[in-house]
């Protein structure tokens, strides 16, 4: 069972995107699918939610998400590019209009000076071409605790990308 934040956050995207008839994709890498556990513990997300990767190695990134071998090299998993390309997969390898991606270090080990326990990545992309990226340094506050308030954002901006475009100039 899901806490009342992300419940709460969860229900709002779900009836933000079926007030508009969109669905959503999840590409999670250091939450392992609570993304989709939290949208799918609410009745009825059916009509909203397509589908879910959980990809925890750069294997499953490059195969199910068409991130290229070249960014995790270069970057690493845990790089607001390969965020970038997760959410741009899921989109690829579904019928989604909206989806999201998170790609961290949740801890307790992994981590290094350049990329500490508790930092994440996220970034999140619409069919129209929206594109959202956040990082967040959450610090050393627990495996659950990081990968809780990743899921928390990850919705957040599933919430931003499922309202109407801004007009510029309006």
């Amino acid at each position: 069972m899901i806490d009342g934040q992300l419940r709460d956050a969860a229900k709002r995207v779900l009836e933000l995107c079926r007030a508009r008839g969109l669905h959503v994709a999840t590409a999670e890498s250091c939450t392992g699918g609570l993304v989709a556990a939290a949208l799918t513990e609410i009745p009825g997300s059916s009509d909203v939610v397509d589908c879910g990767f959980v990809t925890y190695s750069d294997e499953a990134k490059q195969a199910m998400l068409g991130v290229p071998a070249a960014t995790l090299k270069r970057y690493g998993a845990v790089s607001a590019q390969t965020a970038k390309a997760m959410a741009a997969g899921a989109l690829k390898n579904s019928r989604a209009d909206l989806a999201v991606s998170i790609t961290g270090i949740a801890g307790p080990g992994g981590g290094s000076k350049q990329k500490p326990v508790g930092l994440v990545h996220f970034a999140a992309a619409s069919r129209d071409g929206r594109r959202i990226a956040r990082k967040r340094l959450y610090g050393e506050i627990g495996r659950r605790r990081v990968r809780l308030r990743s899921v928390i954002e990850a919705l957040a901006l599933l919430q931003l990308l499922s309202r109407p475009a801004r007009r510029k100039g309006s």
